[in-house]
Formats: structure tokens, sequence, C-alpha cells
């Protein structure tokens, strides 16, 4: 036949073509297997999950008061299954991040929460650290300021935020070693007792970061609801790099052209949410919260003798102007910015927290999940507000402009003079008297505009 007139060597090689073909047939043939065992392991576990829920979502829905038969026995019917199937929807989103690690779990997100001291940064934050797939980090730039003493202004300024962005980057990349150079006393062993704030992140306080506790070690910052031996550093950084995204919030990063080089790293998705507030309510905080370091303004709010002295007013002038400039800059979206910047007003926040959230973590690339959601439907509805000034639970539709009700005029119209700029791009109504500025009916407040997510 045809085959055995080829000459020798091609009929070997038909024959391990043909070899060859027969194996990559097996081959595909296992994977199959494989991916449809993988599936139907998947779909058995969530089955278990969804009957182990089922008796208790069926149990709660038998317990609750029984409406009146409507006219409209059929709508109603439908109204009650398609209220069951959102609760069965949200209880299988639930079964399906618990179960985590099957299916595509997305791109990695880093997230840098940019605002300055009593802008309500803490409150936004527990948004991310709610998340059970983020890793959180609070405040870690503190050591590096309490460690490297820059002067304010001119090159010493430029030399700190260098220094920020270079520690930021690392954190960013899980590489949390990089703090061990400035925590003191140094850590031994990469253990220490003296994160600042450990307990503000649960990325830190859960297993395995979470080891025993150790007896006769002073912990100076601890986790709050259950105790922990001191903070293994490998173990926190392993910890970040098996989370999908990482978030960080600081109010010690204010130039935003500085985080440049951050945006553009390929190994970075970097999206920066710059959180603002109105600088009267900023300074009638800090007023309490630091009280020490406004004797001078007390004072002259209170008896008006001695005047404020010129560095102050400068002071306060300066801050916001430095947040005005990299609120512009973002605004102006350059290109290396383009689709990663987004303009956030505490005062928007909240007021509406859960819809604001969800635009947050939309502009993120990440989803919104129901503990987050729960979080803010118990931290926003307090009564009122703890003695606690770092309190991140609080009434917040009806907290956010206490401040205008015990601000002397005087005071307000300092900073509306050093702060007018800021003022008018973030959208912040100029009181023009007493009576003004404490009415309520009169809003300090204009519109949100949509240009502010890039």
């Amino acid at each position: 036949d045809i085959q055995r007139a080829l000459p020798q060597d091609i009929r070997e090689l038909l024959h391990c073509l043909k070899m060859k073909s027969k194996y990559a047939v097996l081959l595909v043939f296992v994977i199959s297997l494989v991916i449809i065992e993988k599936e139907n392991n998947f779909i058995s576990r969530v089955s278990d999950k969804l009957k182990q829920s089922l008796p208790a979502l069926v149990e709660a829905n038998s317990t609750e008061v029984s409406p009146a038969p409507a006219k409209n026995s059929s709508l109603a019917s439908l109204q009650e299954l398609d209220a069951a199937f959102s609760q069965l929807r949200s209880h299988l989103y639930n079964i399906t991040l618990q179960l985590g690690g099957d299916g595509d779990p997305g791109p990695r997100r880093h997230v840098l929460l940019m605002a300055t001291t009593r802008t309500g940064s803490s409150f936004v934050g527990e948004f991310f650290n709610q998340q059970g797939s983020i890793f959180y980090l609070f405040e870690p730039l503190w050591h590096v300021e309490k460690t490297v003493t820059f002067l304010p202004g001119g090159a010493s300024a430029v030399g700190s935020a260098l220094v920020y962005r270079d520690v930021l980057k690392q954190l960013l990349l899980c590489d949390l070693y990089i703090l061990e150079n400035f925590i003191s006393p140094v850590p031994e062993g990469h253990l220490t007792p003296f994160l600042f704030r450990r307990g503000s992140s649960h990325s830190l306080c859960e297993e395995p970061v979470c080891t025993p506790s150790t007896k006769k070690v002073f912990e100076k910052y601890y986790c709050k609801n259950r105790r922990c031996g001191p903070l293994n550093i490998t173990l926190a950084a392993e910890a970040c790099r098996r989370k999908q995204h990482v978030a960080l919030k600081t109010v010690r990063i204010r130039q935003l052209e500085f985080l440049q080089p951050l945006v553009e790293d390929p190994r970075l998705d970097l999206r920066i949410i710059q959180l603002v507030r109105d600088p009267r309510a900023v300074l009638a905080s800090r007023m309490v919260a630091f009280s020490g370091k406004y004797e001078t303004w007390k004072k002259w709010a209170s008896e008006g003798e001695a005047p404020l002295r010129e560095e102050e007013v400068q002071r306060l002038r300066g801050n916001c102007e430095s947040i005005r400039v990299s609120a512009e800059l973002g605004l102006q979206r350059p290109g290396w910015l383009r689709g990663r910047y987004m303009l956030v007003r505490y005062e928007d926040v909240a007021r509406a927290p859960l819809q604001k959230a969800r635009e947050m973590f939309r502009f993120a690339g990440l989803p919104l999940t129901p503990q987050v959601e729960e979080w803010i439907g118990k931290n926003t509805q307090a009564p009122r507000d703890g003695n606690d000034v770092y309190s991140t639970c609080k009434n917040s539709s009806e907290q956010f402009d206490k401040w205008r009700f015990s601000m002397p005029f005087k005071l307000a119209q300092v900073v509306q003079d050093a702060c007018a700029p800021a003022m008018q791009l973030f959208g912040y109504k100029l009181a023009s008297s007493p009576a003004e500025l404490a009415n309520r009916s009169f809003s300090l407040l204009e519109e949100a505009q949509p240009a502010w997510v890039t």
C-alpha cells in the first residue's frame, strides 16, 4: 500500500505522530475529568452549605408575622418568593466567600486612603478593614514620622515625602520588614509588641498572625477582642501575601505628585482615594483631640485678648493649600493618574455611608461584601457619640456638622480667610454671620461633583 511505499524514516515519523496524537487525546481526556471532578466538588460543597442554611432560612421566615391575605394573592406570592430568593442569594454569596480559592479571584488591587488628621479617615478606613479579602494597615507611617525628624518646608519636606513614599511602596508589596528600621525598640527575631494601633487592623489580629499571648511581655499596642502574642512580622507578611488585596490609610502623605512612581510601578495596581473635610470642622475637631497644641486658638476664641500668632494662621493656610494642590492635580486627570484617583468628602460619606462605600469600592475594583454593609449599618446609626475622640461608631448623618453650633464665628472667619481656595474647590460654603453659621437650614455644603471620580 501507500504507507509501505514510503521511506522508512517517513514511516517512523508518521508512527511517532500517531502515537503523540493518541497521548494528546488521552491527556485532554484526563484534564477534562479533573476539571469536571473539581467543579462537582465545588457544587457539592456549595450544596452542603445550602442544606445547612436552608432550614434556618425557612425557620426564620416562618417566625415572621404572616401578612393579611392580599387581594391579588398571586402578586403577594411573587413578592414573597422574590424576598426569599434575595435572602438565598445573600446566603450563597457568603458561602462562596467562605469557600474561597475556587475560580479566578481577579486582579490584585492596592488601595491608598490619603487624608489628614481629623477628617474621618479612621471611620472610612474601616470600610476596607471589614472586607475579609483585604489586608488592611492603619497608619504604619506613624513609625517613620516618629523615627525620622524633618523640619517643615523646603528640602526637608521633600525628603520626608520621598521616605514616606518608599516605605509605602514596600508595604503595598507586603514587605513589612521595612518597618523594622523605624519601630522602637528594634524588633528582635522579627517580633514586636510595639506596632502602632495593631488592633485597628483585623488582618494582624486573626489567625495565624495572632499567636498565643506571652506572659510578662508588655504590649503597648494589642488586639482589642482577643489576646495575641507580640506581632510576628514574618507571619504578618505571609498573611499579606495570602490576602487578595492590600489597603492602607495614612494622614502623612499630602503631595500627590510624589506618588507617580507607585502608580506607574507594574507590580502595583494602585487606586488613590483622597478624603477631605470642611477645614472649619477639622479645626474644631483638632482643638478637642489635640487640646494642648491648640491652647493659643482656644484662648483667643474665648478671651480675644492675645492675638493669634501669624505662624499659627500660616500653618493652617499651608495645610489647606497642600490638600488643594494635590486635589487639583488629581482632578486635572494627568495621563499617569487617569482612572487611579478619587476625591471624597467626609460629609458625603456621613450623609450616605453605604452609597459612598459602594462608589469607593466600585472605583477600586473591589467587591462590597455583606460584612461591610452590616458594619456600616451598625456603626452609622448609633444613638450618640461616645466620649472617645477616635471612635468610629456614630450617628453619622446627625453628627457631621455639629461643630457649627459650638464654633465661635470669629474662629470660623479665620479658617474661611485662610482656606478659601480649598473650600471653593471642595464645595464648602462660607458663612457670612454668626446666625448663618448656626442655622442648620442654611447648608454649608454644595452638591458633590461627578468629575471628582477620575
